[in-house]
Parts: structure tokens; sequence; C-alpha cells
């Protein structure tokens, strides 16, 4: 592909496979594959809405069926240590987001953690400046997110107003209790600056709350470096738990013996079988827990987290820009430029530069209503991405297992569906 162009008798096309090639060999995580169930006639790049399956995670779940729930039954919650899962997979995702021991505990869904976390953001807030009373939003979050922040407006008093991320720096103020925000764009793939908005966030007196859903697994976080308050995210994408898997609460160290959660249960009391009447919050993450954890779910996911061992996620950020990259450059080689044989062209809407891009491409149908039966058409043909509403195809890269062969061929065989190949 030297030209980046589409040369007789499809010679750009021998060029991309063997350039394929050649970065799959020079690949350092290209050993991580084997880790993985893949259909070898399948590309699959919807990891950014469901990871692949870690080999070992079947092995395991069928442990704790038979032995440790069939066998110890009620014995397993110490002597398999059930009781204790939240905080030790905690331990295995935090270095993943950039964090250090004890600030980051796993439980319940996103949904859930995002409402813990504002209305604890506010409640912290409220201690030094009573009259804090609004939550700043992204204007393009994932709908859920905007949907919790309006009921902890609603529970709190508190008024929401949605922006986009680069309005953040000259809204936030004195009456700003909390700012909301995605690390990745769930719908473009663009990549916000969180160092700078939670610095932001920071200068007027807020708290940063960032949802990383869409990065956790795919890039760098470092919320300890960069101050993150609270931070919550997924664990079915780019860490692979599984469909419904738990996700993660992230609470800063310094804010964690004040921080007042929405949803106090047993299980973050600070003495669970007292079975006492009043609520004492346990110490550290662990205040974040809310009712028996979910241990078929939580068992996967310690499972599936076992990838990461050695894996360094610089590594696997290098591999995803290249990734991303040689995408682009393959879809602009064999995806007709303009209206073709279907009548249909495409545009990416995410950013071309690294500081401003995840770990997906997403692609702008033009007609938009065309996106649904092209990626339909892509998925008969072993091409396995999604899309969103109004025209876009989305395609995630999953540096674990993503492969520079399965790009040029998505790349390939979407050039063949939008030129009305057969």
């Amino acid at each position: 592909m030297s030209d980046g162009t589409l040369g007789p008798e499809g010679a750009a096309l021998s060029d991309g496979a063997q350039e394929a090639l050649q970065l799959d060999a020079a690949d350092p995580l290209a050993h991580l594959r084997e880790l993985f169930v893949l259909d070898p006639g399948t590309v699959y790049l919807d990891g950014n809405s469901l990871g692949a399956l870690p080999k070992a995670v079947e092995g395991r779940l069928a442990d704790v069926v038979s032995r440790e729930w069939g066998q110890l039954r009620i014995r397993s919650w110490e002597e398999s240590g059930w009781w204790t899962m939240p905080e030790r997979v905690g331990e295995r995702v935090a270095p993943l987001i950039g964090a250090g021991p004890g600030q980051v505990v796993v439980s319940d869904s996103t949904s859930v953690n995002i409402l813990k976390a504002l209305i604890g953001a506010v409640r912290l807030a409220r201690r030094d400046a009573p009259a804090r009373g609004e939550l700043l939003v992204d204007e393009a979050t994932f709908p859920t997110d905007g949907y919790i922040a309006e009921s902890a407006a609603r529970l709190t008093g508190c008024t929401v107003r949605a922006l986009a991320p680069e309005q953040v720096p000259g809204a936030v103020g004195p009456r700003t209790a909390a700012v909301l925000l995605n690390h990745v764009d769930y719908r473009t793939g663009a990549l916000r600056d969180l160092p700078a908005l939670t610095a932001a966030a920071h200068d007027a007196g807020a708290l940063a709350v960032w949802d990383l859903c869409h990065s956790a697994g795919a890039l760098p976080v470092e919320a300890d470096a960069h101050g993150v308050d609270f931070a919550v995210g997924c664990t079915y994408k780019f860490l692979n738990g599984g469909p419904g898997a738990p996700a993660f609460l992230y609470v800063r160290s310094g804010l964690q013996e004040r921080f007042d959660s929405p949803l106090p249960g047993w299980n973050s009391h600070a003495d669970p079988f007292a079975m006492a009447p009043d609520y004492r919050p346990a110490a550290g993450a662990a205040r974040g827990r809310v009712g028996t954890p979910d241990i078929l779910s939580m068992a996967a996911l310690e499972a599936a987290l076992a990838v990461w061992e050695g894996v360094r996620i610089e590594d696997v950020r290098a591999k995803s820009l290249a990734l991303t990259d040689f995408f682009l450059r393959c879809v602009a080689a064999y995806v007709p430029n303009g209206p073709a044989g279907t009548g249909v062209s495409v545009r990416s809407l995410t950013p071309a530069e690294h500081a401003l891009r995840g770990s997906q491409i997403a692609l702008l149908c033009d007609p938009a209503e065309q996106a649904e039966p092209v990626m339909k058409e892509l998925i008969a043909r072993g091409v396995v991405g999604d899309f969103r509403r109004p025209g876009v195809l989305r395609f995630g890269f999953t540096p674990l297992y993503t492969s520079f062969q399965d790009v040029e061929r998505a790349a390939r065989v979407l050039g063949e569906v939008i030129g009305g190949a057969r």
C-alpha cells in the first residue's frame, strides 16, 4: 500500500496484505491472540461492545460451579475467597487505569457506580461549599450517564448542564459540584483531555468523575497521576470480562474516608455480620460495595484479567494506534471515494491525531440510513463491527487479539460491500 491508491488488478490489495503480514510478524503482543477463543473465519472488531472470550474463563467457571458451589457451597465464601473478590479483582483492574492499591472495587453495574460517584462527589463538594448545586455533563455522553446525572440531580437538588467537553474549562465555576465526562466518546472514538479537564474542575473547586468504559484496557488513564476523584467503567469491553460482567469504581484514596455512598449496604458495612441497625462504612474502597457480590460473573472476570499479566498498557496503546492508523490507510485505499456501485460513501468521524483518538474508528455513512444494511452485509461476510444511529459504522480494535491481517481484511471487505462487489 505504498501510494495509498487502488492500482491496476488490485495492486493495493496485495501490498496491503503483505504489509499486514509484516506488521503481525513484528508485533510484540501477537502471542496474546492465542489466549482467546476466536473464529479463524471471522474478523471480530466489536470488542468495544463485548470483548472476546479468554480461554481460561471456561475452566475457571466450571470449577466455580462444580467444586466451589457444588461441593463447598457456603464454605466458599471463606475457603474460596468469594468474600474478598470485589477488592481482589479491583486490584487487578487498578494498574490498567493507573491506580495504586486500595482504590478500586469491582461491583454492581456502571450505571449504579455512576450514581454512587456523582452523589458522593456532590456530598463532598457541599461539605466545603454548601452552595454548589450544579452538575456539568458531557453533552455527547452515553445516554445512561445522562439519565443517571439527571436522577442524581433530582436526589441532591442540583441542576444539570450539558455541554461539549472543550467548553468545561470556561463553564466550571463556584456553583459546580462535579463534572461527569467520558474519557472516550462511545460514538466517534474521540479521546478527551483527561488531565486538562480534571485540572480545570479542580481549579474551580469541583470534583471530576470519569467514565472509562471505552478506555480501560485500551490506553493509559493514569488516574492517580492526574488527580481523578472518581472513575467508573465496565469490564466487558476491552477487559473481556464477559456479558454483564460487574463494573469497577475508583475512589481516590484521599477522598475515601469522607466518601458518603448513597447506597449503603450490608456488604459495605464496617462489620457486615454484626447486622447492626446503624450503618458504619467500611474503610477504603470497600465502602463502594452494596450487596452480595455476583460471584459467577466476578470469577469469570478474574480469570479474564489474567491475560494482562506481564502486559504493559503503553504497548497496548502503541499497537492500538498502529492498528487504527493502518485501518484508516486501508479504508482510503480500498473503499471508493464517493458514491459507488451501492451509492454509499463513508468518512471518518474519529480524529486523525493520536492524542485525540481512542481505540475505535467510526465511519459516517452517506446516506445515513445505509449504515445498518452495510454493517449487516459486513457481518454476513465475516467482518463483525456494529453501527449507531444515525449512520455510524463502529469498528473497535482490541490490541490483545486484533491482528493487522484482521484490519486489512475488514477494510477490503468494506470496500467490496460499498463498491457493490459480490
